[in-house]
């Protein structure tokens, strides 16, 4: 009998202190095809973790990004840290060039820094 993968680390969404999710919130906005594959990445990363390259980067200290292959020959990023056995999803994007745009960087890197300060 083939036993079910176990999570070796939980995800847990960044929240404002309004309440609200950003990540979850942008994942909502995506077509049901891509919120699939980035739950099925996710998932791997949940299962698999630690992780690297190509599925997993680490792009600072305790900040690294998923890399998704998602429709329309399209890429998403979701950054995120580590506390304890959390995965915390920080961010979210749509690539439209090579390069991660500063600002979606210094805001995942602000919300890391506030997770991480917090625990």
């Amino acid at each position: 009998m083939d036993k079910c993968p176990v999570k070796r680390i939980s995800v847990k969404f960044y929240c404002l202190a309004s309440g609200k999710e950003p990540v979850l919130i942008w994942l909502k906005s995506l077509s049901k095809n891509d919120k699939k594959i980035i739950g099925f990445d996710i998932k791997t990363v949940e299962e698999g973790w630690p992780l690297g390259m190509p599925l997993v980067e680490k792009l600072d200290k305790n900040f690294w990004e998923v890399r998704c292959d998602i429709s329309d020959n399209c890429i998403a990023r979701i950054f995120f840290t580590i506390v304890k056995h959390d995965m915390v999803l920080l961010h979210g994007i749509v690539k439209k060039t090579q390069k991660i745009p500063l600002k979606d960087l210094r805001l995942a890197k602000k919300r890391r820094d506030t997770v991480i300060n917090a625990k």
